[in-house]
């Protein structure tokens, strides 16, 4: 083949390669576009008044009475629901009604249940009878004491069946009590967490059962869309709360107060979110950039420093307990 016949191929193949390129290039620039607008729509924007009595006079909070619970109650409450708390401890979900009513003036009711059992759902389901239930946030949930080897778990066998029943059940058997209430439509935010994005290591059942959280709303949003009924999976980061034992907020570990202020503004337009924009951000440079197995890499090194850290501590309390027991 002479040159010529090269050079003659290269002018014919210029036009293609030319509107190949360019049909590259504006796909990229459209998809660009839409992404910084959907996240314009998002993150600045949000969902106007979307969350408001107009669905349902009440909203139902479970694990209203701490960290990211009681921040829903509060923000839900200054938007005008009536707050139905549903927790443990009866003195703790008394002060927190006792509260909102007399900062924003609105009805509460209250319903104590140990999410740990399995023998509540009938005094849930009697207590949410003919409510009209605008709002269900399914928030109740309890992690490890501490990260640890799965078969180390202190009480493994109660600690499994119990976080099941706390984090998993609770999610599936609140929903299905509304069946006995007017929700023809409404909002329901069943709270799971990043650690159910990908494996963390020494904190595996919890992250496992989060996993389940968000597969079981992300499922239920597409059977119930039509009915007029948004289901959302949340999926936090670190926030300061009591959980997390995190004390001191920063820009990546807010107060619940404001990651909620936050999430709250992204229903409607996500069916599964991080809820605040600097932890969309972190969600998606560890699910889009990093590998995966990198990820589940530097978690279980960060759980077992912490676990070495708990270790010692306790250790160090025993032995001062000792030596205290001894000097009586």
């Amino acid at each position: 083949m002479s040159w010529m016949n090269v050079d003659e191929m290269l002018r014919r193949a210029e036009t293609p390669l030319f509107w190949v390129g360019a049909s590259t290039v504006a796909s990229l620039a459209l998809w660009l576009l839409y992404r910084l607008l959907s996240g314009f729509r998002i993150w600045v924007l949000g969902n106007g008044q979307l969350l408001s009595p107009k669905l349902g006079k009440w909203a139902v909070v479970t694990g209203a009475t701490d960290g990211i619970g009681k921040s829903y109650a509060e923000e839900l409450a200054r938007r005008g629901f009536a707050m139905m708390l549903i927790s443990r401890s009866q003195d703790k979900l008394d002060y927190v009604a006792k509260t909102l009513e007399e900062q924003f003036k609105v009805e509460t009711k209250t319903i104590a249940v140990d999410f740990g059992r399995t023998d509540i759902y009938p005094k849930i389901e009697a207590g949410l009878a003919g409510l009209e239930i605008g709002v269900l946030v399914n928030n109740v949930g309890m992690s490890y004491p501490y990260p640890e080897y799965f078969l180390h778990i202190p009480d493994l066998d109660n600690f499994i069946s119990t976080l099941i029943n706390v984090n998993m059940t609770s999610v599936c058997q609140v929903s299905l009590s509304l069946n006995s209430s007017a929700l023809s439509k409404g909002v329901i935010l069943n709270i799971s967490s990043a650690s159910g994005m990908y494996p963390v290591p020494l904190l595996t059942v919890y992250s496992a059962t989060k996993v389940f959280v968000d597969f079981f709303s992300r499922g239920l949003q597409e059977e119930y869309r039509r009915h007029g009924i948004i289901i959302q999976s949340v999926l936090p980061f670190f926030v300061a709360t009591k959980m997390t034992r995190i004390r001191k907020p920063t820009l990546d570990k807010p107060t619940p107060e404001r990651y909620v202020a936050a999430e709250l503004t992204t229903v409607g337009l996500q069916t599964q979110t991080n809820g605040y924009f600097p932890h969309a951000v972190m969600g998606w440079v560890t699910t889009r950039l990093v590998p995966s197995s990198l990820v589940i890499f530097l978690g279980a090194s960060m759980n077992r420093l912490q676990r070495t850290g708990y270790l010692h501590r306790r250790k160090l309390r025993e032995q001062r307990n000792g030596t205290s027991l001894k000097s009586e």
